[in-house]
């Protein structure tokens, strides 16, 4: 890989985890609008997740998604084997800091951030990249990167891209193709749900409390598990505020499938 690309100062990386689906071709044509390499990563990084967590069943489907990533402008696929990429123990960590890192997704999944940031530098000292685009889909992920990057001096520009969603309004993850066509069309109530919430801090109302417990509430009626569901600031997911710009999100289980989602709302 840094053969490959020892002599470029243009490259683009994107991130994935493989079984790619229209989202992450979405983050590989704004790394194609930049001019240059454009280098996708597909490696699903044990270091994010728990044990009891869907490791061992994460789809892979490296040779599809290489014949997509070819045909949709990328120039070269990174594809390490796990050994290739921890030859040894990952001692060494990044610990991003627990105001950002230990709430909402981080609080539900302990240590996640930990895995997420030390596989995301391992890449970028790797690829050496001018920039990275990463979706908006994975809000908390982007902000945490964003701040990673930021912290260390690291010079990357961070791209953010914006939620591809279905005819539904689902939207699209990997992690869709777990669900069954009744729990599909079932699905698209998370994203239902949070631009209710939304609309409703549109119009003014302010007991965001109030509004979390409620969204959570119509979820679990309909047979969810929601691990959250909350209303924060755009800026770094603090309190939110009356004028600020705000973003409600959640994350929810059906049927033994996990889903997250987010909307933005401009004051």
């Amino acid at each position: 890989m840094r053969r490959a690309v020892a002599s470029r100062r243009d490259i683009t990386l994107v991130p994935t985890m493989g079984n790619l689906h229209d989202g992450h071709f979405s983050l590989v044509r704004i790394a194609g609008e930049r001019g240059g390499m454009v280098v996708a990563s597909v490696f699903v990084n044990r270091l994010q997740f728990a044990p009891h967590e869907d490791f061992a069943k994460y789809p892979r489907t490296l040779e599809q998604d290489c014949e997509l990533l070819a045909a949709g402008g990328c120039d070269i696929v990174f594809a390490p084997a796990e050994q290739e990429l921890y030859p040894e123990p990952q001692e060494y960590k990044v610990h991003p800091p627990s105001r950002l890192a230990d709430i909402l997704e981080g609080q539900v999944r302990p240590g996640f951030f930990v895995g997420v940031c030390t596989v995301v530098l391992k890449l970028f000292n790797i690829v050496q990249p001018a920039a990275a685009v990463f979706g908006k889909k994975d809000y908390q992920q982007l902000l945490v990167i964003r701040d990673m990057v930021r912290q260390l001096a690291l010079p990357i520009d961070i791209l953010p891209a914006e939620t591809v969603r279905d005819s539904s309004g689902l939207a699209l993850s990997s992690r869709n193709s777990y669900l069954n066509e009744r729990q599909r069309i079932e699905a698209a109530q998370l994203s239902a749900t949070l631009g209710r919430v939304a609309e409703a801090v549109k119009s003014a109302r302010t007991d965001w409390a109030v509004l979390e417990r409620e969204a959570a509430g119509e979820l679990a009626a309909r047979g969810w598990r929601p691990d959250y569901v909350a209303i924060r600031n755009q800026r770094d997911l603090g309190a939110p505020a009356a004028g600020e710009r705000l973003v409600v999100l959640g994350a929810a289980m059906l049927a033994g499938t996990r889903l997250i989602d987010n909307l933005e709302v401009e004051p």
